[in-house]
């Protein structure tokens, strides 16, 4: 069965019903397989960063509802001169870079899994302030569960502009099934195992940043044509 609704997301009984308890039951195996280095990574951030091994943060997930996303430590803390944060490529350690380019430190969202807030597959869960930002189409992202890899993760992942991930989160929305999911899943696993399209010394433009200049840039061409 194949249904679509009036949003356009492509939902079917394996959506819907299989997904879910394929998510929650491999979650569990894989939590039970990783679970040493789960502890030796945790060990690691501890000794190298100290307290807290765990970055915890809210992230909106399927309708727009809050749940806390969970992301082992790969920065420090330090700040400049002001109390201000010093930008990402300054404050990512070397155990930090590592778990980046392994994505080991996306382990503990395994848990997410579990609980529901997340599945293996789908559309990466972004910031809370972005929620303004988002066009009416781009806003369809949120009609499935965030996941812990997806379209754009196999396509150029943080080498990507905002406008191509959000065409793909929609592209996976719409097009829901078994078969993309095993597709993007082994190649995720693949480009894990080759380190591909992983930039960690790039600091991504916020996308609230990104959409105002684009507004910007809108208002001044128009200004320009009237006058």
């Amino acid at each position: 069965m194949n249904v679509k609704d009036s949003q356009g997301a492509r939902f079917t009984i394996y959506s819907r019903f299989i997904k879910p308890v394929l998510d929650k039951a491999v979650a569990v195996i894989a939590l039970f397989i990783v679970a040493p280095v789960i502890i030796i990574v945790a060990i690691a951030i501890y000794i190298s960063m100290g307290k807290p091994v765990v970055f915890a943060q809210k992230r909106p997930g399927k309708k727009g509802h809050i749940f806390t996303c969970y992301k082992f430590r790969t920065m420090t803390n330090e700040c400049d001169s002001n109390g201000n944060l010093l930008p990402d490529n300054q404050r990512i350690t070397g155990i930090g870079r590592f778990l980046r380019k392994t994505s080991l430190d996306e382990l503990p969202q395994l848990w997410s899994v579990l609980k529901g807030d997340m599945s293996f597959v789908g559309p990466r869960p972004l910031l809370i302030e972005y929620l303004p930002y988002y066009s009416e189409r781009e806003h369809k992202r949120h009609l499935i569960l965030p996941g812990l890899t997806g379209l754009a993760q196999i396509n150029g992942r943080n080498r990507l502009s905002w406008d191509e991930r959000f065409q793909l989160d929609i592209e996976y929305v719409e097009n829901q099934s078994l078969s993309l999911d095993l597709y993007i899943l082994f190649k995720s696993f693949w480009k894990v195992l080759i380190a591909s399209d992983v930039d960690v010394a790039t600091q991504i433009e916020d996308f609230d940043e990104y959409r105002r200049k684009q507004m910007q840039s809108r208002l001044e061409e128009s200004f320009s044509y009237d006058n």
